[in-house]
């Protein structure tokens, strides 16, 4: 349901040790104004640099979710942004000094008890909502992850996991409500690993604040009696280690029979934060990790994109397309008798465009091009790649009303079958590199799927 959005009233402040690092630091929510967003603030850094919490800022995702801007960084940001999404937080500063925030007990409870604490209110301005209208996947079949985000009337999750070790096993879990189930169902879920990924974690210089009261460790081997010290000593356990009844380190007792699978919803949530807008979708993921969920985000985000140029510029909406000509006005500047896009099929701001061009027989040139024999003329069917890529080109950069697309060369260009009227022509144009506001593109002019023109085309974007 369409709401406005939401910020914090009062500032709260959360402190602890960060999971990675190790570092001591205090973590300090602060109000923010409409259409910000979820911005993280460097306050040890000079001039307390912002970072926005954004997939394109995303620079590693090993066991965590890392974020950098302008070179500065903030490590393992998913269970600060769980708190946040789950909460239904739009707009938030986020003050942090040092390189990550305290991880508290794991999980993001914590988190969720301060900013509920500071009181969530309701701000002026729309939210916006992205609607998944078709499916979305991502897959890795090495490791056997499958997402798919599926249209639905709300946002929800759908989660399985299997480990083959009797501690953790085959876990499921589906969360239907943010409002209703967030804070009591999935908030409270820690973080997790096995004994054998310790060694690993170790060694690639991460948890170094962890410990049993900050992470679940399932046991999936035999604890040797020479490493029973070094154990002790890497979880701060002061006591003899003993394992618990559901095969977890030191006994930590689970909070809910399936919490592993309930933390991955977690970081799910986190890390889908960084779309940087809400989804009305139904997430079904089996075996996934921070890693496939920035693949996902990402993804999704090019869709997110996409919608964004269609309702700037396509006033109806129009089914199996983009855009029709009316919304190819408003991007191009050509007019009759040379405009030569008819429909944009589809486009991937900043990668590729698809688009059609209908060959009739009132086109103008056939009156005087091969009067006898109507043939298109190949330097037309090069324009209409050209314009193409000018509609890529002009949604690829900020304020695309102001510049202009103006080829510079075209290179291997191969004409391979006629065009006549009643053909209809498919245009397809990669951006293969864009420097500069130089751009190189590989351009592919199809009728009844077999090519008819292919080249590789420059241009240069310029002012108005």
């Amino acid at each position: 349901m369409a709401r406005n959005q939401r910020t914090i009233k009062n500032e709260v402040s959360v402190s602890g040790v960060g999971l990675h690092t190790g570092v001591k630091s205090t973590i300090t929510f602060k109000p923010a104004p409409e259409n910000s967003g979820i911005r993280f603030v460097r306050s040890d850094v000079e001039h307390s640099p912002e970072i926005l919490a954004d997939i394109s800022h995303v620079v590693d995702i090993a066991r965590g979710t890392t974020i950098a801007q302008n070179g500065v960084q903030i490590h393992t940001v998913e269970h600060v942004l769980a708190a946040v999404a789950g909460l239904e937080i739009d707009n938030i500063f986020i003050e942090v000094n040092n390189i990550e925030p305290p991880v508290c007990d794991g999980s993001s409870i914590e988190f969720v008890k301060a900013l509920k604490k500071a009181e969530i209110v309701e701000q002026s301005a729309p939210q916006d909502v992205l609607v998944i209208e078709k499916i979305i996947q991502y897959t890795d079949p090495k490791n056997g992850v499958d997402v798919h985000v599926l249209p639905a009337d709300s946002f929800r999750v759908t989660f399985m996991i299997d480990y083959p070790i009797p501690s953790i096993g085959t876990q499921y879990s589906a969360l239907y409500s943010l409002a209703e189930e967030f804070e009591t169902d999935y908030a409270s879920a820690r973080t997790f690993c096995t004994l054998s990924e310790v060694e690993h974690l170790k060694n690639m210089g991460l948890i170094k604040g962890g410990s049993v009261n900050n992470a679940v460790v399932f046991i999936d081997r035999k604890i040797e009696k020479d490493e029973i010290n070094r154990l002790k000593k890497m979880f701060k356990i002061d006591n003899d280690i003993v394992l618990g009844q559901r095969g977890t380190l030191n006994g930590v007792e689970l909070r809910y029979y399936n919490e592993a699978v309930r933390h991955k919803i977690l970081d799910l949530i986190g890390d889908f934060a960084l779309l940087g807008v809400p989804i009305q979708g139904h997430v079904i993921a089996a075996r996934s990790g921070h890693s496939h969920n920035v693949n996902l985000v990402k993804k999704i985000r090019k869709e997110y994109e996409k919608l964004l140029i269609r309702d700037k510029f396509q006033k109806t909406k129009i089914s199996g397309a983009l855009f029709d000509i009316q919304g190819i006005e408003q991007i191009l500047p050509h007019r009759y008798p040379f405009l030569m896009v008819d429909r944009v099929l589809d486009m991937v701001p900043g990668e590729s465009v698809t688009a059609i061009k209908n060959v009739t027989i009132n086109e103008p040139y056939f009156t005087g091009h091969f009067p006898n024999r109507k043939v298109m003329p190949g330097v037309m069917i090069l324009e209409s790649l050209a314009q193409a890529g000018g509609l890529l080109l002009l949604n690829t950069i900020k304020n695309p009303q102001d510049k202009l697309a103006l080829f510079t060369g075209l290179d291997n260009v191969r004409w391979r079958r006629q065009i006549i009227p009643g053909d209809q022509i498919r245009l397809q144009v990669k951006l293969i590199q864009f420097r500069l506001s130089v751009c190189k593109m590989k351009a592919t002019a199809f009728v009844n799927d077999e090519i008819a023109v292919d080249a590789e085309m420059m241009a240069s974007v310029v002012d108005a």
